[in-house]
């Protein structure tokens, strides 16, 4: 069962966003195992971005994520990092599928709603990063044996 990061960023927050993103992934079948609503700190954002370093964007990045609260959440599925990626859409608004968030939602790259882990390994990274143990839940759903073949 894989786990993946999910960040509804600041603009998906101040949009009123946090809702329909939480809703579509539970639609979609993941289950929700830890959220947390925060100010994220430089030290996070410098950590988080840390791949970007040097880079053009890099302080606008840093700006950007903490200018405004976020929604940071842990779902875990089966092949949760590409089932979120797909829901989410490309990373361009303007390239996402046709009823992914991003595309119906997002117009640019820089307010493009939200962040999710590219792979399992950045996922555990990145999950570790923002979550500690204790904030993970571990819990069954009574209808994961309808959603996933093996639980």
């Amino acid at each position: 069962m894989e786990r993946t990061l999910v960040l509804v960023k600041p603009d998906g927050v101040q949009r009123g966003l946090v809702g329909e993103v939480i809703c579509r992934l539970e639609r979609r079948g993941l289950r929700l195992v830890a959220a947390k609503f925060l100010q994220v700190t430089q030290e996070i954002a410098e950590t988080h971005y840390a791949i970007h370093k040097g880079k053009p964007f890099y302080s606008g990045l840093i700006d950007y994520i903490t200018s405004a609260p976020v929604m940071a959440m842990v779902w875990e599925g089966p092949n949760a990092v590409a089932a979120v990626r797909q829901t989410m859409g490309a990373t361009r608004p303007t390239e996402a599928a046709p009823g992914s968030l991003r595309h119906d939602f997002g117009l640019e790259i820089g307010r493009n709603l939200t962040h999710a882990s590219d792979t399992v390994e950045n996922s555990e990274k990145e999950v570790s990063l923002w979550f500690k143990p204790t904030e993970i839940v571990e819990w069954k759903r009574d209808t994961d044996r309808w959603i996933f073949e093996k639980s």
